[in-house]
């Protein structure tokens, strides 16, 4: 058997190649859009893919089931609840699909989505305990999926949650304890809200281990899950929503064009955004009034889909071989409206210097006596959980993911400050509120874990 997990960081996504090297048959579970990596892999081992199985409707990026199926012919597969709008296999309860020898058997574990199933991988047909598990969003290491990202579309969470109790509790904790468990997502992610560094775990050690899977009534269950889950970004329903449709297939060599200085003027004036990507230093450095920056260095797609519409034209301007990388990354989350990048962001800010802005960003003694002297909007853009352990006095919560539409709750003619736990994603908030007309912005340097160290802090 031929058993792969490839993991993105910046989407703390994983997805699997699974084959048999006697038949040369091979599946890939959960890909993501760029599926070039598969291919080849396959085609190194002698594999041919032909299926592919998403674990459930994903919404934190766009599957690359299309692609895959594109270039193999692979069947797709969905658990039997799925309605997409493409042609695909219904993948039944305890339906079994041959390899050869590797076997994979469906189980049916509603209760992040009505259609999430996980994938029991087998070496062998006659096997009685599974090789591993892909549990897609049903069960993470130290974690179990949320249950309340369809709310907005009135899927009741409490109905989805009841229904993950059975599918955690009863048949996934069901399972041998040396059955390998392999996750669709990993620490960072937002599908849940305690979710390990960790890339495989085992049933046993989730079940000692992972507070979720420990005995509990259907309702404690429910409670604790539901608890302190961070804000969804806005583009999740948009990827969900466009799982399901035939959209449009994106090349496996796809390139964005480099633009001059006459056309980012051009693209801009007509409406486009500056997807500033360079490191926030640079950013605060100097950068164009208006862009919005989201450095490359950390988890920038899923912060882009925060602050940018996916709608929204997409100029950017990235740290030199850099530029194809970021506009894959905003693709892999359906952000397909990249019209280039700027080809000399150095030049392009010296030949505009009536156009540059450069961005304030305050020491922790600088902030304290900001506060000290009144009028001081303060925003802790952390999620529930972060918060929980207190917050700099006086500080209103928006999370950062709730940001762009509750501008309003802010007086734009008052100085804002806006702080995260470290640094970056405040940094991303401020220059969000520059582009939307707060002329007296700054962020905290070290954020809020620099000020506890200076200061008490309320809970």
């Amino acid at each position: 058997m031929l058993f792969t997990q490839y993991y993105l960081d910046c989407l703390s996504q994983a997805s699997y190649l699974i084959g048999d090297e006697t038949t040369g048959q091979a599946v890939v579970v959960d890909p993501r859009r760029d599926v070039a990596e598969y291919l080849d892999d396959a085609r190194a081992a002698g594999l041919t893919i032909v299926g592919v199985i998403n674990t459930h409707f994903h919404a934190d990026f766009v599957s690359g089931h299309l692609e895959l199926a594109r270039e193999t012919g692979a069947w797709i597969g969905y658990g039997a609840a799925a309605t997409p709008e493409f042609a695909h296999r219904p993948l039944s309860d305890g339906e079994r699909i041959s390899l050869g020898e590797v076997t994979l058997e469906i189980m049916a574990t509603p209760g992040h989505t009505p259609e999430s199933i996980s994938v029991l991988v087998f070496e062998h047909p006659g096997d009685s305990t599974a090789y591993g598990v892909l549990t897609g969003d049903a069960l993470f290491i130290g974690d179990v999926g949320r249950p309340d990202l369809l709310a907005s579309v009135g899927v009741s969470a409490d109905d989805l949650g009841r229904q993950l109790y059975d599918s955690i509790q009863h048949k996934l904790m069901g399972l041998d304890d040396a059955v390998r468990v392999f996750p669709a997502h990993g620490a960072g992610s937002a599908c849940g809200k305690n979710l390990s560094t960790e890339k495989q775990s085992t049933i046993g050690e989730q079940r000692r281990f992972n507070y979720a899977c420990q005995p509990m009534s259907q309702d404690a269950f429910v409670a604790v899950v539901t608890e302190g889950q961070p804000s969804a970004p806005a583009y999740f329903l948009y990827n969900a929503t466009l799982n399901k449709q035939d959209r449009d297939v994106r090349d496996v060599d796809q390139a964005i064009p480099a633009l001059d200085h006459g056309a980012v003027d051009a693209a801009l004036a007509d409406g486009a955004v500056l997807h500033d990507a360079r490191p926030a230093a640079d950013f605060t450095g100097g950068h164009i009034r208006g862009a919005i920056s989201v450095p490359a260095d950390g988890r920038m797609a899923e912060t882009a889909g925060m602050v940018l519409r996916p709608e929204q034209r997409i100029v950017v301007m990235a740290p030199e071989g850099q530029e194809q990388d970021v506009a894959l990354r905003l693709a892999r989350i359906g952000f397909d409206n990249t019209v280039g990048y700027v080809a000399d962001p150095e030049g392009y800010l010296l030949s505009r210097q009536d156009q540059v802005g450069r961005a304030s960003r305050l020491t922790v003694a600088a902030a304290a006596s900001a506060l000290d002297g009144g009028e001081i909007q303060v925003v802790d853009i952390r999620n529930p959980g972060e918060t929980v352990g207190g917050v700099i006095p006086g500080a209103r919560t928006i999370p950062l993911p709730e940001l762009p539409r509750r501008l309003e709750e802010l007086d734009r003619d008052r100085p804002v400050v806006l702080y995260c736990a470290g640094g970056w994603r405040s940094s991303v908030g401020a220059s969000l509120l520059r582009a939307n007309g707060f002329t007296d912005v700054s962020d905290l340097l070290g954020g809020f874990n620099a000020w506890a160290a200076a200061h008490p802090v309320a809970s």
